[in-house]
């Protein structure tokens, strides 16, 4: 029932830029993040946004990613700069209510970095 839709992901060199999106049917979540996972390698959190205004990071993309959202598009937006080719995953969108909430996931795009 709840369905949340990426895109954006593909293939760029590393130092440049990509921007992810995600969209959320009908609900509108409080919170709402990216992950990533990479073969051979856990899920990590790479950004998330509470709110409008209240961000966190991982401290692998801290200073180069961006997180910010379209309350009116209900869409949050991934702004990724300066990619190196340790960022090569797969990109998940993440949301629920709230901290106490279960998530819900997107199926996940691909971003690859090359060097």
């Amino acid at each position: 029932q709840v369905q949340l839709v990426e895109s954006g992901g593909g293939l760029v060199q590393a130092g440049g830029s990509l921007r992810l999106s995600c969209a959320a049917s009908g609900n509108i979540f409080n919170i709402m993040g990216w992950y990533r996972q990479a073969p051979g390698k856990e899920r990590e959190l790479v950004a998330r946004i509470t709110g409008g205004t209240s961000t966190i990071y991982g401290d692998a993309v801290k200073g180069r990613f961006t997180i910010s959202r379209d309350y009116g598009k209900n869409t949050v937006y991934l702004q990724m700069s300066s990619l190196k080719p340790e960022d090569t995953a797969v990109y998940y969108c993440n949301a629920k209510f709230d901290k106490y909430s279960v998530g819900y996931w997107g199926q996940g795009t691909q971003v690859t970095v090359s060097s």
